[in-house]
């Protein structure tokens, strides 16, 4: 079956340096640093990039930080509850922008 995010696609990230290689070599610099070991480990920054990578919806993040988690030593039930905290913060956002919602209702209803 074809679907826009093809799997195999991922293997495949590096080409996006290809026309801007000095580009490329800063980001995969700094990309290495954010992710090295530090005040988090390895281990609970992949666990982060695994929950931002749901909030932001990006199936090949999703793919490449569930391995990495494992990885990492995470197992499946860090990996969920991680993914439920970013859900609660995504919900309680949704939620929270309802005070926009009210205080211009409020404001028109005058």
């Amino acid at each position: 079956m074809d679907t826009y995010y093809d799997p195999k696609d991922l293997a495949n990230f590096p080409d996006i340096g290809k026309d801007a290689p000095q580009l490329w070599e800063k980001f995969m610099a700094w990309y290495g640093a954010v992710f090295a070991d530090g005040a988090l480990s390895e281990r609970e920054k992949a666990l982060i990039a695994l929950a931002v990578s749901h909030t932001v919806q990006c199936a090949y993040c999703i793919d490449a930080y569930s391995s990495a988690c494992l990885e990492k030593g995470a197992d499946l039930e860090q990996m969920t509850e991680a993914i439920h905290v970013a859900a609660a913060i995504r919900g309680g956002s949704a939620l929270v922008h309802g005070l926009q919602m009210r205080a211009h209702v409020h404001k028109v209803s005058m």
